[in-house]
């Protein structure tokens, strides 16, 4: 499968998942056991990207860590860890 295919297939399956989800009227709550489990996800996703990495496969390497990277801003924007991106950190005064 071409880059290219790869894009389309997971752009398409994510425009399926907009136009067909409900959005839950329930109070969620995230307790510390589903934050570890999403990490340890984000931790699998990550270590995937490493091995389809080191295996010269990058498309498949680029989707891993791009859903590691889903998983992690998700829990930070629900507030459950704290963090910055690196390219995103203020830069030490280095003289």
């Amino acid at each position: 499968m071409s880059l290219a295919e790869l894009v389309e297939k997971y752009v398409n399956s994510a425009e399926d998942v907009f136009r067909n989800m409900k959005v839950t009227d329930v109070c969620l709550s995230v307790d510390v056991d589903c934050v570890r489990g999403v990490l340890e996800s984000a931790k699998a996703y990550l270590e995937d990207a490493e091995y389809y990495r080191d295996k010269r496969k990058f498309e498949v390497s680029l989707t891993s860590v791009a859903y590691c990277e889903g998983l992690l801003d998700a829990l930070r924007l629900l507030g459950a860890v704290k963090f910055e991106w690196p390219a995103r950190r203020k830069p030490k005064n280095v003289r």
